[in-house]
């Protein structure tokens, strides 16, 4: 009986290390794609919100302005054909007060409005949502809504003077958003400009070194 050839043995070699390496490839092709499923299911930690997969990052129009930090998008929300969008981390003056219809507007309330109304009806905006906290207690979507050429709304508001920076609520850019409004304070920007302190919000009431009006 023939010993097998050096030449042939190592050729046998060869096509065992090559078809090992195949497998083993495709192996770690697999083992990765799952590794990504079970991440997105929530596997490896909890698992992300549904508002965070359905809304986050998403671009949709606005069809109602309801004042000037609240506005509706043509993406049904349950039993509504739109979505409610609260914007995080500004607060505008109030148009319409639930608790007494009859009362006058907030101080800049109408202006605030308008400038939303003016700058997003019909437009279409890119929600970007916090991901560790998605709704206001009264169920409205929070996001930081971003125009069309990319300018952020929320911090529009507060730069020019149409609404105030919320304290109450943490959110990525809390400190960014007390700065913005310190500056507009100071330059008289917008509801600034004659602010009164019977004018601001409860939360700001007495905390606030307004500038004195004429």
């Amino acid at each position: 009986m023939s010993k097998p050839s050096a030449r042939g043995t190592s050729a046998r070699r060869r096509r065992r290390l090559t078809t090992g390496g195949s497998l083993w490839v495709v192996a770690l092709v697999v083992v990765t794609g799952l590794m990504v499923l079970f991440d997105r299911l929530g596997v490896f930690g909890r698992a992300p919100k549904p508002d965070f997969v359905k809304y986050h990052d998403r671009t949709f129009r606005v069809v109602r302005v309801i004042d000037g930090d609240d506005i509706d998008v043509d993406i049904p929300d349950g039993k509504y054909d739109t979505t409610r969008v609260r914007l995080l981390g500004v607060d505008t003056p109030e148009v319409y007060h639930r608790a007494d219809p009859e009362a006058p507007p907030d101080h800049f309330g109408p202006e605030a409005s308008e400038f939303v109304r003016e700058l997003v009806t019909g437009a279409r905006v890119r929600l970007e949502l916090d991901p560790s906290r998605t709704r206001c207690i009264h169920g409205r979507l929070l996001a930081y809504v971003h125009l069309e050429d990319d300018r952020m709304l929320n911090r529009l508001l507060i730069e020019k003077g149409y609404g105030y920076a919320d304290p109450r609520f943490d959110h990525p850019l809390k400190d960014e958003f007390a700065e913005l409004q310190r500056k507009a304070l100071r330059a008289g920007q917008g509801l600034w400009a004659e602010a009164a302190e019977d004018d601001l919000p409860d939360y700001y009431k007495g905390r606030l070194d307004l500038p004195a009006v004429e």
